[in-house]
This record gives structure tokens, C-alpha cells and sequence, in this order.
């Protein structure tokens, strides 16, 4: 049972600067008296406050507390806490599906004899609607209407779905579609810093349903990407258990090199990070060059922290900070408030004062002087390549095996142009040749220096007579309406539209795979002679099959180098000594005649980037749009499920659910499903992009009556579970040992040999009344924090996934699910232990959940003779709680009804 707070004696007031009354009451941490805590890093002082302010003894025992504070000694033992985050954000694709489980578990509460308006989240929930807008209308002036009119009638069911809910559901703020990316909204917006409830001051904190929710840590803000199925609990006052991270210190010094962009920076912190190994860490930026990067710098730094692989990538407050609360409109009031509670709490950093030795679990450092301009690709976030080692290394990757850094193009073959003709003009395409261009995503349209440094470039370019090919698909989705009016006001705008940069809406669009169809003539060439095509985007993931289904080879690049590798039309360019373009009177048109300096940039940006800006566009953001004003909605607290829609379907996760948990279990004799090397991820796992025309999921969707131009993308269909079980393992880019080099979503069916796709080899194996196991290789999960990435296989039938290592958010979602997480000793893997997949396997494990241990050995038997012992990864007791109660979710509805308070 719940008690008393024990750390109320530390509950202190704090006043207003000159007297003028108080701001609140606050937990003081100077008030503990306790020499540790001066020594912690910033990011673990905030989880130490959440801990004090929510210590009940039940959820947060002071035992937890003491672990915080002790954080030098137990950070290297993994020991486990428990974190309350101040809010919830999610954006329309994962928001969705939370809403639908919300929903639903409304209705399970109400069968059991609960009372169903206890499903209602306890925190502030924002959902900012993004990731549904495509490009389907580029270079073109009417672009924003038009997409999003489609984008409309396209989602018109899961919007209306969305406005029920924030209707529907205390504590949600639903932003409408068309008013930006959720992390850039986030930034300049959502984010507090300090909250304020009930007169009790308190750090902000946020777990989101995306990953790149670590924009944020760029403000202060300690916030990180979660599944959607433990957003849910988070948003239900469920503490999120988590291991005590180590930090890494990373030390910036210097400053960026003129011409050097925030995008050239990440580009290197993510090589370097990646390379450290710092998954399941925080990182923490300090050092004399944190003065050298603005506010927005730090974002796209923070914003990267998944591709990467660390929980955050953590920047404290400090007078920067301050500052960009100003400029974005925080009224000085608020800001005076944050100020002196980060002060008082020892949370603030003051460059201008002597700096404490913090301690962190290890170190890196950089000189930013060190940095030079760079992409990453051509599939790997953290595949970085020196814009000066382009051509050479394009020209590797051509010649390479297929793999990360290789397409295996034979050598007679790699200089071969097609000739083909685009609405009637003749046109021609090489590999590496540029077909989509696409300023995008919140990692760099959150960032004025870049995006207004992308514009001048396009000025320079346009001065000197250069353009861009017409089938080029070039587009600009700036994040928030802010970019807009400073654009506008810069008068550069006209010069990107004159470039074919026209905004093409705001949201996600080419960065989660929204970039809409290319024009069939190019599409056709591609197809047709097996060009390996380019994409360059300024986003934050370029995993196979993510961008575009017809561009082999993605890179990722700062907004400025989009342009520039639009007007040069290919990656296979040396800019030092090759020509972009011809000008306008034959002269040749170098990479440096067209590239602004540093101080070009800031002048620019000095001049055009203003606080009213930002209030205005966030005024208006609350107030909606005509369409979505417009849509109507039914009212009720209980969802009135359509049985014959194709978008929102009642799940199935609590159908025949009682008050018992159904308990441990193991698994016995299970058929191996699909047998996978490396580096699979949540894409490969639960694709979010377009729904392939010979499908299961189109199967589904034609039978019901829909048109092919209306299946829509599965990400906007994951408030489906029908749509969303046959879109796993969907992706056509899917590698799977069994079926011997070939790629695309199949498998075989081990009794019977068929090749069936992977849908219908599990539906075959449930009817036999087979249980089915996934083998897998290292960093299984990685990518983007999908929770269909887990629903998925458990709505397959999927049992257990044995892997060679996890990604830190999938590994949880698949405990959320109920699926029993197995990683092989190290050293070991399927192929050393010669497992080929068509063994039946065996895993025990005991009934009473009493007698698990967190993270023991286990022994896997299968029928070949062959046996191994592999580790248990349910990493926390909370885990094996969830386990025994058959998932998370259900976990709670039982917690809800039995809570006598």
C-alpha cells in the first residue's frame, strides 16, 4: 500500500527574485545534504527528483532513491528503478494504436466490473498528427492544399478517431495535421522545462512513441523514445521500470569550421558514439564548446540519439537555453521561473562559474574544429563518409558484395546510361543519379542556420543560372509553420520554389518513407535496367526500403548539401574538382561559388528568425484548420467500434481475459518461422511505408471492397490489428536465411516445404496447433520504436525470439507482448552452434513465475540432439510480472480493478 511521502521534510518554497511573492513548493536536492549528489550528472539529478516527489513506497521505494544517489557505485551493476515521466507525447502513427488500446481496455474494464473511466491518462498527453501527410503533389505552388486534402481523405477515419479521443479522454491535447513535426512542435512549444502542478515545481520529463524523442534532451528536458504499449502504462501512472543507465561524458571543445553545418556535426557524433557503444547509456554534452552551438545545434544532435543508440543525448540548461525560450515565444515570467528552480536545485549550468567534477561512467571528446563536411549512407545512419571521399567511395560501393556499404554492380555495367523520355523532354539516368532531393524531417527543419543556409545556397544558385532536372522529385516539409514566415521574410523562399523546393506540406513526409510515388517514366528506368538510384535527405534514417521503394542507395545529408546534390543530379560527383553545373553563360559552376559562409548564415538568420514568429504560429496551432474543424465525431466515453472499417478495429488482445493471470510458461516444440542474420529492423519487422499490390494486407483490403489507391501506408493503418498481423515481416527488402540469397516477405512452411509468405506459414502452423520461435542476429530491433514491431509477431503466434543481442525499446515491447526474449551467449549465434532453423524447439521454463530470476541462463533443447543455454532477457522483476499476467497491458486492467485507493 501506498504511503506517506518520507521525504516530505525536504518540501521547500521557492521565491520569486525581488521578493514579489512565490513560484511553489519544491523537493530540494541541496536539502539532502548529501556530497554524492554534487558529483551525479544533470540527466541522473532529474531521475533522482522523480523519484523523491513520487516516493510512496509501493511504486517508489526510498530504497530506489538511495540506488539514484548512489548512482557512481550502482550504475555499473544494472540495477533497476523506477522513473514516473512528467508527460506523454505521441505522434498519429503510434498514437493511433495507443488510443485503440486505450479504447479497448475501456471495454475490457467495463466485461470485468471495473470502472472504465479509470482507463484516463494521469499526465498531460500530446499527440501532434505528422506522419500522415505524403508528397504526392511536388514543385508545384499549390503543394500544402493539395497533399493535405488527400492526406484528409485518405485518414479521414483515423482523424475522426483521434478527435473522439481528445474528446473522450481527460489530459489530451490533440495538435491537428499541417501544423508541424511532433519533436519540432515539441521544442518550441510543448516543452516546459520546469511544470508547475498543484504548486509543486518539478523538472519536465517526456517518454514519447517515437524515438526521436530526444530532440528534446537538446532543451534540457529529460525525454526518450519508449513502445507505445509502455507509453500506455506511463500515461495510466504505471511507473516505467528501467535500468539505472551509466552516462558517458562527452566533452566539445573548439568551434565549427566555416561552412561546417550542425548536420556535418551529428553525422560524426553518431560515427563516434556508435562506435564507443553507448546503447542503453545516456550521453551527456559539456565543455567549453557547448557555448559554440546554439539551441537548435544541440537538437539535431539530440534529435539523433537512436541512430546512435543511446536513451538520450543530453544537453543541461544554461543561458542558451534561456535564450531560446525567449525567442520562441516563453513569457518571461515562465522563463524567470525555470531559471531560478534550476538554480536553487543545482540543475543549472553557469559557464560563467568555476564547474564542479561531475563523474560519468566513461569519456569521449571531440574539437568541433575537427569536423568537415559529410553524408551518411548509402544504408546506415552511421555509415558517415567526408564529402571529399564521396566519388571514391560511391565507386566502392558499386564494386562491393552486396551488404551495408555494397550493390555488386558488374563492372561493364556500372557506367551504362538509360535514355528514356520525361513528358516528352528526353532524359537519361546513371547509378548514383539523383531522383529524390528532399528537405526534410525535425533533425534539421527545426534548425534556422540550416534551412536558411540551404536557401542560400538555392539564391546563389539561382543567380548563377543553374537548375535542377525536372524528374528530379524535389520537395521542402518544414516542421513547423515558423520556418515558413522566416523563409517569407528572408525573401529566399522564392529562390528554393524556383529550384523545385516548393513546401510540399508539414510533417514527416520522405523521412519515414511519405515521399509519394515517383513519375512513372523515371520509376520505369529504374525498374526496367536496375539502376541503383539516389535519394539525399536531410533526415535521420536510411535503412533499404524505408525512403522509397526504387532508391537503392540513400543519403543523408544537411539541407544545404540536398540542394547541392540536387543541382549536381548524382552522388557520383567529386565537389572540390568537378562542376555542379554549367551557368548561365557556359561558364562552369564549382560546389564553393554556390556555398554560403557561417557568418552569411547567421546574419541571415539574426535578421529573420523572430519571437513573434513563433507565438503566432502556436496560437494559431490549438485553434485547428477548416477540414479538420469540420470532421464530425460521435461523443461517449465508449468507443462505438465499426466493424467494417478498414483503419480502427477492436483488437483482440483481451477477448477472453479474466481476473486470473494466466502465469509462466514455456515453450514446447515450436516450428522456427523465419531465421534471420544482423541488423533486422522494426521496418524489416513491421514496415510503415506503402502496402505492396500481391500482399496478404492487400488481400484483406480488396476483399473488402478497397481500391488499390486507397490502401493507404500500414503506418496509417495500425489502428487495424487484421491489416497489421499480415503486415508483418511484409517488408520486400526482408533477408531470411531459409530461402537461400533470394529477398522479399516469404518463408517456408518447415513440414510441408512450401514457400508461403510469412502470414500465411504462420496462419498454416496455428491451425496445426504449432508454436513458432524467430532466430535472429544482432541488434535484432533496431530502427524506429515500433510497437506493431512486437503486436505483430505475438498476433502471428510468435512464442520467443532467440538473437544474438536486442535493441533496447523492441526487446521491451516484445516483454509488453508477452514474447519471451532469449539472447545466445556471446560468442555464439545459430549458425556457430549449427542450427540450420528446421530443428523444433524447446524452451522451459517454470509455471510459477516465484521462481524466475531477471536476466538467468536458460536451456534450449531442440529435436536434432542439439542443445544450448542462452540467457533470459526479462532484465527487471517487473518484466516477469508482466510475463505472468500474459503482457502489460493486461497487468494493469487487473492492477486498476483490484486497487482498493
Amino acid at each position: 500500500m501506498a504511503v506517506e511521502n518520507p521525504f516530505k521534510s525536504i518540501l521547500k518554497t521557492l521565491e520569486k527574485p525581488g521578493g514579489g511573492g512565490e513560484f511553489g513548493k519544491y523537493y530540494s536536492l541541496p536539502a539532502l545534504n548529501d556530497p554524492r549528489i554534487d558529483r551525479l550528472p544533470y540527466s541522473v539529478r532529474i531521475l533522482l527528483e522523480s523519484a523523491i516527489r513520487n516516493c510512496d513506497e509501493f511504486q517508489v521505494k526510498s530504497n530506489d532513491v538511495e540506488k539514484i544517489i548512489d548512482w557512481e557505485n550502482t550504475s555499473p551493476r544494472q540495477v533497476e528503478i523506477p522513473f514516473k515521466p512528467a508527460r506523454v507525447l505521441l505522434q498519429d502513427f503510434t498514437g493511433v494504436p495507443a488510443v485503440v488500446d486505450l479504447a479497448c481496455m475501456r471495454d475490457a474494464m467495463n466485461k470485468l466490473g471495473g470502472d472504465s473511466n479509470k482507463i484516463n491518462p494521469l499526465v498531460p498527453v500530446d499527440l501532434v498528427i505528422d506522419h500522415s501527410v505524403q508528397v504526392d503533389v511536388a514543385r508545384s505552388e499549390n503543394a500544402v492544399q493539395a497533399n493535405m486534402e488527400l492526406e484528409f481523405q485518405r485518414n479521414k477515419e483515423r482523424f475522426g478517431f483521434l478527435k473522439w479521443g481528445s474528446n473522450a479522454f481527460n489530459n489530451m491535447l490533440v495538435v491537428p495535421p499541417g501544423s508541424g513535426i511532433v519533436h519540432q512542435v515539441n521544442l518550441e512549444y510543448l516543452g516546459r522545462v520546469v511544470l508547475n502542478t498543484n504548486g509543486v515545481l518539478y523538472p519536465d520529463s517526456v517518454v514519447g512513441t517515437d524515438s526521436h524523442t530526444t530532440m528534446i534532451d537538446g532543451l534540457g528536458v529529460a525525454g526518450w523514445g519508449v513502445g507505445g504499449i509502455e507509453a500506455e502504462a506511463a500515461m495510466l501512472g504505471q511507473p516505467m521500470s528501467m535500468v539505472l543507465p551509466g552516462v558517458v561524458g562527452f566533452k566539445l571543445l573548439g568551434k565549427l569550421r566555416d561552412g561546417v553545418t550542425a548536420t556535418d556535426l551529428v553525422l560524426t557524433v553518431t560515427q563516434m558514439l556508435r562506435k564507443h557503444g553507448v546503447v542503453g547509456k545516456f550521453v551527456e554534452f559539456y565543455g567549453e564548446g557547448m557555448s559554440e552551438l546554439s539551441l537548435a545545434d544541440r537538437a539535431t544532435i539530440a534529435n539523433m540519439s537512436p541512430e546512435y543508440g543511446a536513451t538520450m543525448g543530453f544537453f543541461p540548461v544554461d543561458h542558451v537555453t534561456l535564450q531560446y525560450l525567449k525567442l520562441t515565444g516563453r513569457s518571461d515570467e515562465t522563463v524567470s521561473m525555470i531559471e531560478s528552480y534550476l538554480r536553487a536545485n543545482k540543475m543549472f549550468v553557469d559557464y560563467s562559474e568555476p564547474q564542479v567534477e561531475r563523474v560519468y561512467s566513461s569519456y569521449l571528446e571531440l574539437n568541433l574544429e575537427d569536423v568537415e563536411p559529410c553524408v551518411s549512407g548509402p544504408k546506415r545512419p552511421h555509415d558517415r563518409v567526408s564529402l571529399k571521399e564521396m566519388k571514391v567511395d560511391w565507386h566502392a560501393c558499386l564494386n562491393n558484395k552486396v551488404g551495408f556499404k555494397g550493390f555488386a554492380v558488374p563492372k561493364e555495367s556500372q557506367n551504362k546510361v538509360v535514355e528514356f523520355t520525361f513528358h516528352g523532354t528526353p532524359a537519361h539516368l546513371r547509378h548514383g543519379d539523383v531522383v529524390i532531393a528532399a528537405i526534410t524531417s525535425c533533425t534539421n527543419t527545426s534548425n534556422p542556420s540550416v534551412m536558411l543556409g540551404a536557401a542560400l545556397v538555392a539564391k546563389k544558385a539561382c543567380e548563377l543560372g543553374l537548375q535542377v532536372k525536372p524528374w528530379i522529385k524535389t520537395s521542402l516539409a518544414p516542421g513547423s509553420g515558423v520556418v515558413t514566415k522566416y523563409l517569407q521574410r528572408s525573401g529566399l523562399q522564392k529562390y528554393l520554389n524556383q529550384l523545385g523546393f516548393h513546401i510540399v506540406g508539414y510533417g514527416c513526409t520522405t523521412c519515414i518513407g511519405n515521399s509519394g510515388d515517383i513519375d512513372e517514366s523515371v520509376a520505369s528506368a529504374i525498374t526496367e535496367n536496375d539502376i541503383v538510384a539516389a535519394a539525399v535527405l536531410s533526415g535521420n534514417r536510411n535503412f533499404e526500403g524505408r525512403v522509397h521503394p526504387l532508391t537503392r542507395a540513400n543519403y543523408l545529408a544537411s539541407p544545404p548539401l540536398v540542394v547541392a546534390y540536387a543541382l549536381a543530379g548524382t552522388v557520383d560527383i567529386d565537389f572540390d574538382t568537378e562542376p555542379i553545373g554549367i551557368g548561365k553563360d557556359g561558364a562552369k559552376i564549382f560546389f564553393k561559388d554556390i556555398w554560403p559562409s557561417t557568418e552569411e548564415i547567421a546574419n541571415v538568420v539574426q535578421s529573420s528568425v523572430l519571437p513573434d514568429m513563433f507565438r503566432d504560429t502556436y496560437n494559431a496551432i490549438t485553434k485547428g484548420n477548416p477540414m479538420w474543424n469540420n470532421l464530425s465525431v460521435p461523443s461517449g466515453t465508449l468507443y462505438a467500434w465499426d466493424p467494417t472499417s478498414t483503419y480502427i478495429h477492436e483488437p483482440p488482445y483481451f477477448k477472453d481475459m479474466s481476473m486470473s493471470s494466466p502465469g509462466s510458461h514455456g515453450v514446447k516444440d515450436a516450428y522456427c518461422l523465419l531465421n534471420f542474420g544482423d541488423s533486422i529492423t522494426t521496418d524489416h519487422i513491421s514496415p510503415a511505408g506503402s502496402i505492396h499490390k500481391d500482399s496478404p494486407a492487400a488481400r484483406y483490403l480488396i476483399e473488402r471492397g478497397v481500391d488499390r489507391r486507397d490502401f493507404n501506408s500500414y503506418g496509417s493503418r495500425r489502428g487495424n490489428d487484421e491489416v497489421m498481423a499480415r503486415g508483418t515481416f511484409a517488408n520486400i527488402r526482408l533477408v531470411n536465411k531459409f530461402l537461400n540469397g533470394e529477398v522479399g516477405p516469404k518463408t517456408i512452411h518447415i513440414p510441408s516445404g512450401e514457400k508461403l509468405s510469412v502470414f500465411d506459414a504462420a496462419t498454416k502452423y496455428k491451425s496445426e496447433g504449432h508454436d513458432m520461435i524467430i532466430l535472429a542476429g544482432a541488434e535484432y530491433g533496431s530502427g524506429s520504436s515500433r510497437d506493431w514491431a512486437a503486436k505483430g509477431p505475438m498476433l502471428l503466434g510468435v512464442k520467443a525470439v532467440i538473437a544474438k543481442s536486442f535493441e533496447r525499446i523492441h526487446r521491451s515491447n516484445l516483454v509488453g507482448m508477452g514474447i519471451i526474449p532469449l539472447c545466445f551467449k556471446p560468442g555464439e549465434d545459430a549458425d556457430t552452434l549449427g542450427l540450420t532453423g528446421h530443428e523444433r524447439y524447446t524452451i522451459d521454463l517454470p509455471s510459477n513465475v516465484n521462481e524466475i530470476r531477471p536476466g538467468q541462463d536458460v536451456t534450449v533443447v531442440t529435436d536434432s540432439g542439439k542443445t544450448f543455454v542462452s540467457t533470459l532477457r526479462f532484465d527487471t522483476e517487473v518484466e516477469l510480472a508482466y510475463f505472468n499476467h500474459g503482457g502489460i497491458l493486461q497487468y494493469v486492467i487487473r492492477n486498476l480493478i483490484n486497487a482498493k485507493h
